[in-house]
């Protein structure tokens, strides 16, 4: 069984990655846009959306194959968030099948240790595993809400998201905490240096989940990095400020 995946547009081909909890809805305002422009390949990961029924796997490497399973043979790779973390996956793995990719709201390492201070506390991931499992829908919500926190946007974009979120049914609540485990043990700090592809990395400015000094280390990191960050999004800059988002994937996706 396959992740489901859709292919639609024409020029370069692209590859959407959602995040955690989500599916390939999410990338829906700037869909047509990027259509437009891309061949264009979304998917749901895992266990998300409408591919409830595909094996999760345990660790970010079975997630990328499964992703690199149905992508094109050779393409242009943008992951936001915990997508960011497959797409870097894949690109290490699978060097030749990813052209160049977009890191957005993403980071090597989601979780702090003693030299790597912009990111969640490891105790407030593992409260939020603890949560999911008393209380699904609560906690997805809240999660949703840090998502955005401190966004000017931030209401009807959490509108947004919630309605997205359970669209296509209740993601199970294995791949969540399967999900959550991801982000606390990977630390792809090491191999970045093996990452040879053109890397844009997106920030935003706001964001509580992914702090932008996380981004620009990551893009400090990468032989051929460069950073953005957008002083008026949080975690979701292709959501809170769609024309630059967009400005920013055109230019990189067509640098030589």
């Amino acid at each position: 069984m396959t992740l489901w995946h859709e292919t639609k547009g024409d020029g370069h081909d692209l590859v959407l990655v959602h995040g955690w909890g989500l599916h390939g809805d999410v990338w829906e305002p700037v869909l047509a846009d990027l259509q437009q422009r891309f061949r264009v390949t979304r998917v749901d990961l895992p266990g998300h959306g409408r591919s409830r029924e595909v094996p999760v796997g345990e660790g970010l490497s079975e997630w990328a194959d499964e992703v690199l399973a149905v992508a094109p043979a050779r393409a242009i790779w943008l992951g936001w968030s915990l997508g960011g973390m497959v797409a870097m996956r894949a690109a290490l793995d699978a060097p030749e099948r990813v052209d160049r990719l977009l890191a957005v709201a993403t980071t090597p390492r989601f979780v702090t240790d003693a030299d790597w201070p912009h990111a969640m506390a490891p105790d407030t991931l593992a409260r939020f595993a603890g949560e999911l499992r008393n209380d699904f829908r609560a906690t997805v919500q809240q999660f949703l809400t840090l998502q955005l926190r401190g966004d000017p946007q931030a209401r009807p974009l959490l509108r947004t998201l919630r309605e997205a979120v359970f669209r296509h049914g209740e993601p199970h609540h294995e791949v969540l905490e399967n999900g959550l485990s991801i982000l606390g043990k990977v630390d792809l700090r090491e191999e970045l240096s093996r990452l040879g592809q053109p890397v844009r990395v997106i920030s935003g400015r706001l964001d509580r989940l992914t702090h932008p000094e996380a981004g620009r280390a990551l893009a400090d990191a990468l032989p051929r990095g460069d950073y953005h960050c957008l002083p008026r999004t949080a975690h979701a800059p292709f959501l809170s400020d769609p024309e630059h988002f967009l400005e920013l994937t055109h230019d990189f996706a067509q640098a030589g």
